[in-house]
């Protein structure tokens, strides 16, 4: 990407530790320029989720505003698994802030997404959801010309195979799959980057110990992160922790790393055993005309590369 024409994106995330690395390679890379970073409740309740963005705004020297979204899903009462801990960032010591913290916009996220993309030129803005798609599916929905508007919808959720809520479910989707059914039916170009390729992203003790080598002040924050979320995956049987989000922001700064197949996609809302699950039809013999992909690749070293190269940077 030219870093002479940086991409201009909002981050709406729930961090959570892969939402942290996501900031920071975003906030880092010379190929992206955040406009705003916008929260919603998923991997912690509105008020933790807002306080560690606001805490990795000033570790991040993220200037951007932030703001506060949905404290809930549209129609289910999902809650958060506790796969991050009880405040979102277990294990991780953040500067201390708060939801009512002066540095917090006072605008709705909703409201603020809404004004920055019809401030802007078409095409000029690109959404990065990395938590549930609550907030994006309101702003649609108040103002349907956003749709028009938007460059693309770069979004971390759903699988083309198997999820991780449930058989079917990844959990941003699974969270609030009516939210995701709105974003994906939207008409707006999206590419879905899923579990297909994010399982893919796990920072093995090899990774990790490049990452500590690092010395930088990102490079600390990096191996914080990647430590306190290891223990999870570890339990579960995994080498390391996946840093599914990341892989998103990586999708938009180095497209050339991760490889989408164009393809319908829909969510399944009443299924018994499937609600959440994000439907991603493959059949050959059906038109790809569509605005939607889904991530089927990922060069693993050329992502981990771009990473710890952000987080060399002073």
């Amino acid at each position: 990407m030219d870093a002479e024409v940086p991409r201009k994106i909002i981050v709406d995330c729930d961090p959570g530790h892969d939402d942290a690395v996501a900031l920071l390679l975003a906030s880092t890379h010379p190929g992206l320029d955040i406009l705003a970073v916008t929260t919603v409740a998923g991997n912690s309740t509105i008020a933790n989720v807002t306080r560690n963005a606001l805490g990795l705004a000033e570790l991040l020297d993220i200037t951007a505003p932030v703001a506060a979204g949905a404290t809930r899903p549209l129609v289910a009462n999902s809650e958060d698994d506790g796969f991050h801990g009880e405040t979102g960032l277990s294990g991780v010591t953040l500067p201390a802030t708060s939801a009512a913290s002066p540095a917090l916009d006072p605008r709705h996220a909703v409201d603020l997404i809404i004004e920055l993309v019809m401030s802007h030129a078409p095409g000029e803005i690109t959404l990065v959801p990395t938590g549930p798609f609550t907030n994006i599916a309101l702003a649609v929905r108040r103002e349907p010309r956003i749709a028009r508007r938007v460059r693309e919808v770069v979004l971390m959720g759903g699988a083309a195979d198997v999820g991780n809520m449930t058989a079917t479910a990844e959990f941003n989707v699974w969270f609030d799959p009516e939210a995701a059914e709105i974003v994906f039916s939207a008409g707006w170009p999206v590419r879905m980057v899923g579990l297909d390729v994010t399982m893919q992203a796990l920072a093995t003790p090899a990774v990790i110990e490049r990452a500590r080598a690092i010395g930088t002040a990102r490079g600390r924050l990096l191996t914080e992160m990647l430590d306190a979320a290891s223990p999870g995956y570890l339990k579960d049987g995994f080498p390391g922790p996946a840093l599914h989000d990341v892989v998103a922001v990586a999708a938009v700064v180095a497209p050339e790393l991760v490889e989408f197949e164009q393809a319908p996609i829909r969510v399944e809302l009443t299924g018994t055993h499937t609600r959440g699950m994000t439907v991603v039809d493959r059949r050959r013999w059906i038109p790809r005309a569509v605005p939607t992909q889904y991530a089927r690749a990922l060069d693993v070293d050329g992502f981990w590369n771009l990473l710890l190269d952000a987080a060399a940077r002073p």
